[in-house]
C-alpha cells in the first residue's frame, strides 16, 4: 500500500457501512474491515473490467459477505445511506458524484481542482472536519466531512484548505514553496506582459501568505 492509500485509509471514519466508490485495487475497502472501521462494505467502479481488481483482493470478505461489488456510476448503485470513500479522482469528477446525493458522511481525495470541491460543499451546506494537504512524492488534499452543518469558508480557505491555514503541515508549507519557485522560475522565460503581471500578483500572493505562516509559527 502507497504512503498515499495508508494516509487516506487513517481517516476512514468508522461506520456500519462504507463505500468505496472507484475503488482500484480495493486496499482502502480491505484496511476498513480489517481494522473494525466498518461491517460491511461496498466496492464500486463504473467498469466491470476495472473492479475485478479489488474483487480479487477481496474474494475472501466478498464470500463471507461482508463486502459486495457493484458495477455502476458512482452513488445511484448503493443499496443504502453509508460513509463515502471516494479517493484518486478529479475535484470536477468527485462534484458529479456527490450532486446525485451528500452521504452523511465523506472522505475525499481529489487528484486536482480541490477548490471546486470545497465551493461544492459548502454550497450544499456540509460541515467539513478536517480539510489538509500531505505528501508522497507529489502533494495530495484529503477532506473529511459531512452532510448538513452548514460550514462557512473564507476565499483563503478556499483556495488553500482550512486545516492547512490554521495549522500549516510541512508538507502544505513545502507546496507552497514549491509553487512560489515554479513562478519565480516562469517569469524568468520573458512572458508576455499580461501574463507577467497575473504571475507577479500569485507571486505576491505566496510569499504573502508565507510570511504570515513563518510569522505565526
Amino acid at each position: 500500500m502507497t504512503k498515499r492509500l495508508k494516509e487516506i485509509c487513517l481517516h476512514i471514519p468508522k461506520s456500519k457501512a462504507l463505500a468505496d466508490v472507484g475503488c482500484d485495487h480495493g486496499y482502502c475497502a480491505r484496511y476498513a474491515l480489517k481494522n473494525g472501521l466498518a461491517e460491511h462494505v461496498y466496492i464500486t467502479d463504473i467498469s466491470a473490467q476495472s473492479l475485478e481488481k479489488a474483487k480479487t483482493l477481496l474474494r475472501k470478505e466478498i464470500e463471507e459477505g461482508k463486502c459486495v461489488a457493484l458495477v455502476g456510476d458512482g452513488l445511484r448503485v448503493l443499496p443504502e445511506e453509508c460513509t463515502v470513500l471516494i479517493a484518486g479522482m478529479g475535484g470536477e469528477e468527485i462534484v458529479k458524484i456527490l450532486s446525485y446525493d451528500i452521504p452523511p458522511v465523506f472522505l475525499l481525495q481529489p487528484m486536482k481542482n480541490t477548490e471546486k470541491v470545497r465551493r461544492f460543499l459548502v454550497e450544499r451546506g456540509c460541515s467539513v472536519s478536517l480539510d489538509y494537504t500531505f505528501e508522497d512524492g507529489k502533494f495530495y488534499d484529503l477532506i473529511l466531512g459531512a452532510r448538513g452543518g452548514g460550514d462557512r469558508y473564507t476565499e483563503e480557505e478556499f483556495l488553500y484548505g482550512r486545516d492547512n491555514l490554521k495549522n500549516p503541515s510541512p508538507a502544505f508549507l513545502k507546496k507552497l514553496r514549491t509553487e512560489r519557485d515554479k513562478i519565480k522560475n516562469y517569469l524568468l522565460s520573458s512572458p508576455s506582459e499580461e501574463e507577467r503581471e497575473k504571475l507577479m500578483k500569485r507571486l505576491q500572493e505566496k510569499e504573502r501568505l508565507l510570511n504570515e505562516i513563518d510569522g505565526n509559527l
